[in-house]
């Protein structure tokens, strides 16, 4: 039998021998550590701030986006009134101009007028 254990460097004391070897752990509970910290500190940090740039971004491309659309329906708005204008206007060239003009400005004024007096409301409500 001691032939046995002597041949096969494998044994069972020394399997114990290498399980209680400190230096074989340390190395990858440290990497396990620094892997953790890293991932824990990406998630507070990047994470986030992806997440905010990402909602900058479509949120600055959705307002671009709607200010055209605003102004094309603008432009639409008083093609529409120019040429389908009824009444006297139609009779002097020149006049449906400024009437169509006056009509989106007008429409434009009260829209503005109407949300300045949500904003006033709500700032009041607020505030108090």
């Amino acid at each position: 039998m001691a032939d046995v254990t002597a041949t096969n460097p494998v044994t069972p004391a020394a399997t114990s021998a290498r399980a209680a070897a400190p230096g074989d752990d340390w190395t990858v509970q440290a990497a396990d550590t620094i892997e953790s910290v890293v991932g824990t500190i990406r998630d507070k940090t990047v994470v986030p701030l992806t997440t905010v740039a990402r909602a900058l971004v479509y949120g600055l491309i959705a307002a671009i986006l709607g200010v055209v659309a605003l102004i094309l329906l603008t432009i639409g708005a008083l093609r529409v009134v120019i040429v389908y204008l009824p009444g006297w206007f139609a009779d002097r060239p020149g006049r449906s101009v400024w009437a169509a003009d006056a009509m989106v400005g007008g429409i434009f004024t009260l829209v503005g007028l109407f949300l300045l007096r949500k904003a006033r409301a709500r700032k009041g409500s607020s505030g108090g």
